[in-house]
């Protein structure tokens, strides 16, 4: 072995340097070969893609191998909560036991910090909200402003991230004034960003990786070519998140902020040089328009855009409405041009202008081959969106630096030596063949080192799952409230300790309702609701009322981000409910395209798209309810398809190995065990 691959080893044995820097560390035969696999990577230089099942410690695994090289880490997280859990408590604790000297830094995207020059604006009035709670929680930013270092919005708890006081006092690359700016030495931004460059260690979150694929504002133009060992953990998300800013996008919010923030200016700069008035004003109504045009709200928020017309409107008024809101936009940008020298604010108005112009343009063409483009309708907004179906080539050329075809391997022996660094891909989830192409095919890293490493728990004794029969059919007018009916039953026999998992918002409001209709206001059982209150407070509030048995239980329903990330381990949880199959939407704009590109091919959508897909989001949603190797529970999803359909067994193949629960006695059975602090089955 190498020297790398011997200090791993050593590291991962049991009287070795984690058996110091951590108490409770034992060595896990999984960790330590996802460990040494990574510490190949490293020396090779090679892509490696681990998908590790919960319990394996991937974190460590891949940390000791990547702080041991001796290289500059970059570690790229899919949340922001994973970012600030490494950054704040794993990486001291590591690099502090191991006893290595090395700098740590955090980085998030601009609109993470607090920007001095704006709360200044909010101060003076020149941005001033009118709403009494808005004025009291800036009153509170200012606070907190007073004796913040880093500026990172995260340090303010109590503030949830959906406030109108977060957009008042951050900034976008739109409208950051720039070096001209007063706060320019002290910047909360730049200063991250200059410790980013000075540290040996970085955490970064994905949506940084992507944010700008030119690397002119993320602060990566001088980070990523100096960076040896690149891991990005939660890694099935990558993808997701790719397509999101590879892409293109035109929101009535940013040309109404634009006209706004365009009044402001001018009046400040050049008053009475122009009406700007009636300009900003022309291009705040163009936009309301073109809203109009967009009609009734749609069904999940969203039109598809197959044509130059989005589909279910009328051509001749779209395209007159985009024709109008493009004339007013360069109407005001007209008289700015030749004024722009004048000032520098000026000249960045003119030149926001200009780019959203031109996106603006783009829309009102067709979109461009191997991508989609769809309509998001709000009940005051808009948002034009084109992506591309995969991140496969932006991969390869943009950040793995090789500009090869679909169908050409990854070979780390021939890159260049400058280009030379080791990338590996991470997660519970990255698919279920030998070669995890639900993962490696839309990200383009076919040929990638592949390695699967299982969890260690004992799923048979400690975890069962149940699909309860007969039951109504999923998406019929009842199934939301039998499912109430049985989280109800169920949550009762064991004291609360419920997570509810539903694939739309629709039946998380029905299923909740129920819910609460059938306890009514005096009741030993919490039903707590996601967008009732941030996600943070919602899971700590689930968590306390787990942590006694003898004090109120809650029920937590919800859906999307809480189908990951959400880490209730012990028996603060013990039953996880799923209302149905987690298929993805197949009126989904990006849905049918990708379906349709496959079926182009040969291949079957259904079989090579829709079914890899809920498999994986399956999975995500039953990884919430075992998390320790001592927690124990049982997993109900409501959707008979999984035991009568053929492509059932594809999708149980997918979860952990539970043992399954053939009827209500068995899950009554299991609930009872559980009450008793028993397995399931036990």
């Amino acid at each position: 072995m190498s020297q790398l691959s011997d200090a791993v080893a050593a590291a991962f044995s049991p009287d070795g340097a984690l058996s110091v820097a951590e108490p409770a560390f034992h060595p896990r035969a999984g960790q330590t070969q996802m460990a040494m696999a990574v510490a190949q990577a490293i020396e090779d230089g090679a892509v490696l893609v681990a998908q590790a099942g919960t319990g394996v410690g991937k974190t460590y695994a891949y940390l000791v191998p990547a702080l041991y090289s001796g290289q500059r880490v970059l570690v790229s997280t899919a949340t922001k909560a994973l970012q600030d859990q490494l950054f704040a408590r794993d990486l001291p604790r590591l690099v502090h036991g191991l006893g290595l000297p090395l700098r740590m830094a955090r980085l998030k995207g601009r609109s993470a910090y607090l920007c001095l020059e704006r709360l200044d604006r909010v101060r003076q009035g020149r941005t001033a909200p009118q709403d009494p709670q808005v004025l009291r929680q800036v009153a509170d930013v200012e606070r907190w402003a007073r004796i913040t270092t880093t500026g990172d919005m995260a340090e303010m708890t109590a503030l949830d991230e959906r406030s109108a006081v977060v957009p008042l006092v951050t900034s976008t690359r739109d409208n950051c004034v720039g070096s001209d700016c007063p706060h320019w030495q002290g910047c909360h931004v730049n200063q991250a960003r200059q410790q980013a460059l000075q540290a040996d260690v970085v955490v970064i979150n994905h949506h940084l990786l992507f944010a700008d694929l030119d690397v002119r504002d993320s602060g990566m133009a001088q980070l990523l070519p100096s960076t040896g060992v690149v891991v990005v953990d939660e890694a099935h998300q990558l993808n997701d998140t790719g397509v999101q800013f590879a892409g293109d996008a035109l929101s009535s919010q940013q040309l109404i902020g634009y006209a706004r923030d365009a009044l402001r200016v001018t009046q400040e700069h050049a008053r009475g040089m122009a009406d700007w008035l009636v300009l900003c004003a022309t291009l705040e109504q163009a936009v309301r328009e073109l809203r109009l045009q967009a009609g009734d709200i749609p069904a999940g928020g969203r039109l598809p855009w197959p044509a130059v017309t989005p589909q279910g409107l009328d051509a001749a008024l779209w395209r007159a409405a985009l024709v109008r809101l493009g004339q007013s936009l360069r109407a005001l940008l007209l008289p700015l041009a030749a004024m722009e020298a004048m000032a520098a604010d000026l000249q960045r108005l003119y030149e926001r202008g200009s780019e959203l112009l031109t996106r603006l343009a783009r829309f009102a063409g067709a979109a461009d081959e191997d991508s989609v483009r769809w309509l998001e309708v709000g009940r005051l907004h808009l948002r034009m969106l084109e992506s591309p179906l995969s991140i496969a080539r932006i991969m390869r050329e943009r950040l793995l630096r090789r500009n090869v075809g679909e169908d050409e391997e990854i070979d780390s022996d021939q890159r260049n030596a400058h280009e030379r660094k080791s990338w590996i891909f991470t997660s519970a989830t990255l698919g279920s063949d030998a070669q995890l192409s639900w993962f490696t095919e839309p990200c383009g890293l076919r040929g990638a080192r592949v390695l699967t490493v299982d969890s260690p728990f004992d799923y048979p004794s400690h975890a069962g799952l149940y699909v309860p029969h007969p039951f109504v059919a999923a998406g019929s007018a009842q199934h939301s409230q039998q499912v109430a009916q049985l989280v109800l039953d169920a949550a009762q026999r064991i004291g609360g300790r419920t997570l509810v998992l539903t694939t739309t918002l629709r039946a998380l409001q029905a299923i909740s309702e129920a819910l609460r209709a059938s306890l009514g206001l005096f009741t030993e059982l919490d039903v707590l609701v996601q967008g009732e209150a941030p996600k943070l407070a919602l899971v700590e509030r689930f968590m306390v009322a787990g942590s006694v048995r003898s004090q109120r239980g809650a029920i937590l329903v919800a859906s999307a981000t809480f189908w990951e990330g959400v880490d209730l381990p012990g028996d603060v949880l013990q039953l996880v409910v799923i209302d149905k199959l987690p298929f993805p939407p197949p009126d989904d704009p990006l849905v049918e395209a990708r379906s349709r590109r496959l079926e182009s091919v040969g291949r079957t959508a259904f079989h090579d798209y829709m079914l890899p897909e809920a498999a994986m989001a399956l999975k995500q949603g039953a990884g919430r309810l075992i998390r320790s190797e001592t927690d124990r529970g049982v997993l109900v999803v409501c959707d008979t398809r999984l035991i009568s359909m053929s492509y059932g067994a594809e999708l149980v193949a997918a979860l952990p190995p539970m043992r399954l629960l053939g009827g209500q006695p068995a899950f009554e059975q299991a609930l009872d065990d559980l009450a008793q602090g028993r397995g399931p089955g036990a």
